[in-house]
């Protein structure tokens, strides 16, 4: 197991006890870890134990993000915001493809995709001249898959796999030690209606959280919560455009295309480093 499917493992199993809360021991014997060698690793993670990490993503905790979020997002979408929004210290510009690009599925684009480790786990990373056009995790059993949906998203596209040619984005979005010399471009392909969802969740910094009738609200669709959701689900790029951050009204995950335990490690990661993570 890597270091990220064994924090994965953790976190599905605290979350399957959470009512028991489960000793350190007991977790770590789950992992096939001692104690101290899987506080050693919690901690190198997520900067904190696995019981103040616990805490961060009971659903109780999330829905006191949620109310303490609400003012921020509404103040934020109040005056405007737009792209490029911030992840960390990155900057993000998104910009559409051309209405001929999307009606050609591609024609004429060269994406040049590759596969590349994270803190939370594989991702298949593509990018055209104009910017990344994908970032999807995968575990072991979808990869082949994650590979199939470039080329059906882009079926007229040119593509070719050059892993090396994506090191400098990979290093940029999850180095904490990384430079930032320019804005991080987008290069999306989505409806009207998707690519006005996925703008607005590059509104949510690291530490709030949304819910889908809120995301909703604010992009003027309030009775489009569902519609909503269904956009996330095609969210093309994961964790620079944080669908992550919407969750059910009661706290809950809401599911993650990407898995829910993948969801839970990304958000506690946040969480664990915001100065939003202990109002």
């Amino acid at each position: 197991m890597t270091d990220y499917q064994r924090i994965a493992e953790a976190i599905s199993f605290i979350r399957a006890h959470s009512t028991e809360q489960p000793s350190l021991d007991r977790v770590a014997d789950h992992i096939g870890l001692s104690a101290y060698h899987f506080q050693k690793l919690f901690k190198r993670f997520a900067g904190i134990s696995p019981k103040r990490f616990l805490q961060h993503i009971t659903s109780e905790q999330a829905k006191k993000r949620l109310r303490a979020s609400e003012s921020i997002l509404e103040t934020g979408f109040a005056v405007g915001l737009s792209s490029p929004g911030r992840l960390h210290d990155l900057i993000i510009n998104a910009e559409a493809v051309t209405p001929g690009e999307y009606k050609s599925g591609g024609s004429g684009l060269r994406i040049v995709y590759g596969c590349h480790s994270t803190p939370f786990g594989d991702c298949l990373l593509a990018h055209t001249t104009r910017g990344i056009c994908r970032l999807e995790f995968f575990d072991s059993t979808t990869q082949a898959d994650c590979i199939k949906r470039l080329h059906t998203h882009w079926p007229e596209a040119q593509i070719i796999c050059e892993p090396a040619r994506g090191e400098n984005y990979i290093q940029q979005i999850f180095s904490a030690t990384a430079g930032i010399n320019s804005p991080l471009p987008l290069h999306l392909r989505g409806t009207n209606f998707q690519l006005k969802v996925w703008q607005a969740l590059l509104n949510i910094p690291p530490g709030c959280v949304t819910s889908y009738g809120a995301l909703a609200g604010f992009i003027g669709r309030p009775k489009a919560g569902r519609a909503v959701g269904t956009a996330l689900g095609n969210n093309p790029v994961g964790y620079l455009i944080p669908c992550h951050r919407v969750l059910r009204n009661d706290g809950l995950s809401g599911g993650y295309r990407w898995g829910e335990e993948r969801k839970m490690a990304i958000l506690g990661y946040e969480w664990s480093h915001s100065t939003a993570g202990d109002r």
